[in-house]
């Protein structure tokens, strides 16, 4: 028997809703580290920050994705 006064369990996002992020570069900045680039995904606005040591390795994220509209609230 459950309870009423429970929190339902959180789920994952439908796999109808989740996305490959294609990353357009908003701004990039050299730093002593490499080139930071700020990023946002062209399809749903969500944006991240990476950092490219060297120009032939690819970026990796510095930062978690943040933001961004679901596809449901649109």
């Amino acid at each position: 028997m459950t309870s009423l006064n429970t929190l339902p369990i959180p789920r994952a996002r439908p796999a109808a809703e989740a996305h490959e992020h294609a990353w357009l570069v908003e701004s990039r900045h050299p730093t002593s580290e490499g080139v930071v680039l700020y990023v946002r995904c062209s399809a749903c606005g969500t944006r991240r920050v990476d950092l490219q040591p060297h120009p032939h390795t690819p970026p990796t994220a510095l930062s978690a994705t943040l933001g961004g509209v679901t596809p449901s609230a649109r």
